[in-house]
């Protein structure tokens, strides 16, 4: 069975990462917030508890001190929308299980729902942020294959790496590949050490002369086997809409972005370097000496997940309260969000 290329290993990541990664959050969230709902409706006793703190964090809630049936004495935070209404000093009623040995309060009035919106809300925006990123992948791979079936022409491709500046994310892949098309019988250029008197000849070829493409691709393993960084490809493209470049070996390039007529901004580009420098390959081996693999291709987006799990904990502490239910759902959106914006910035080696 013939092993997914890179660009669709990458796309599977990425997708697998934000399907998963939402679903835990979503279902970490909702199903707390049917065991909230569950444990209010078998509240069935009241009490009338002392609010003794108010306005506490950004969202003012309060503090009461009550006391259930048996006499023993409960000090409680909770979320309420009517701050207003209940400041310190002032009676707020405490609907809670009475067969409970120590039972959890509720607000007795049904429409202080901020409990249950806290654990619902998050996960319902979660999905406008998270969803619409497997949504990019699924386009990406749909536009690849409207391409592919474009006429195609043969054109000359001359790879260019590029470093992005002023990312604007800083969990982005810094590094980019970029092919400049130009027609296939474009002559190569070459060094001339005196300048001469153009002709009338050339100067009428020169305004003749097609302008370049420059198109962002995928990294795959291919491009640094072409020598010297050029090969005879064929370009599967209409105007300016993303094209699919097809190099000699049959290999097919996902394109990522439009098809552009001038050099990318804000993007240092370097000449097209043959092959990759090894280290391993400098030193003399030790017979019977074995060698140990290079790092995985998933191992950086494995340490962006781990940050954005450890952010995602402090998070949960500085604005979730630090509760359970909110470290967790904060470290299972960041370690998501995280890893899917990486992958989406096409990385590589």
């Amino acid at each position: 069975m013939r092993r997914p290329g890179p660009a669709l290993r990458i796309a599977l990541l990425g997708f697998t990462v934000t399907v998963v990664g939402y679903a835990l959050f979503a279902g970490w969230l909702v199903g707390h917030a049917y065991a909230y709902a569950q444990a209010r409706d078998r509240a069935t006793a009241t009490a009338t508890g002392l609010i003794v703190e108010d306005g506490i964090g950004d969202d003012e809630d309060i503090r009461v001190r009550w006391t259930d049936a048996d006499g023993h004495p409960h000090v409680q935070r909770f979320g309420i929308y009517d701050t207003d209404r209940y400041t310190k000093g002032k009676r707020f009623k405490v609907a809670y299980d009475p067969a409970e040995a120590d039972p959890q309060g509720f607000p007795a009035d049904r429409d202080e729902t901020a409990a249950e919106d806290d654990r619902e809300v998050p996960a319902v925006l979660g999905g406008f942020v998270l969803v619409p990123l497997s949504g990019i992948w699924l386009w990406r791979g749909l536009r690849f294959r409207l391409a592919a079936r474009r006429p195609g022409r043969p054109m000359t491709a001359t790879v260019r790496r590029g470093e992005r500046l002023n990312l604007g994310n800083a969990f982005q892949n810094s590094n980019s590949t970029w092919l400049v098309l130009s027609p296939a019988d474009l002559p190569e250029q070459t060094d001339r050490s005196e300048p001469s008197e153009p002709s009338e000849a050339s100067e009428a070829s020169e305004d003749s002369k097609p302008t370049e493409r420059w198109q962002w691709v995928m990294w795959h393993p291919a491009l640094d086997e072409l020598t010297d960084g050029r090969a005879q490809v064929t370009v599967h493209a209409r105007d300016s809409r993303p094209a699919v470049v097809r190099l000699p070996d049959g290999t097919r390039l996902v394109p990522l972005g439009r098809l552009r007529r001038n050099p990318p901004k804000n993007v240092l580009l370097d000449d097209h370097e043959v092959g990759r420098l090894d280290l391993r390959d400098a030193f003399v081996r030790p017979a019977g000496a074995e060698l140990r693999p290079a790092r995985p291709w998933w191992w950086p987006g494995a340490g962006i997940a781990a940050l954005g799990t450890v952010l995602g904990v402090f998070g949960g502490f500085l604005m979730g309260g630090g509760t359970l239910v909110a470290v967790v759902a904060f470290a299972l959106f960041a370690a998501t969000l995280l890893t899917a914006v990486w992958t989406l910035s096409a990385p590589q080696p």
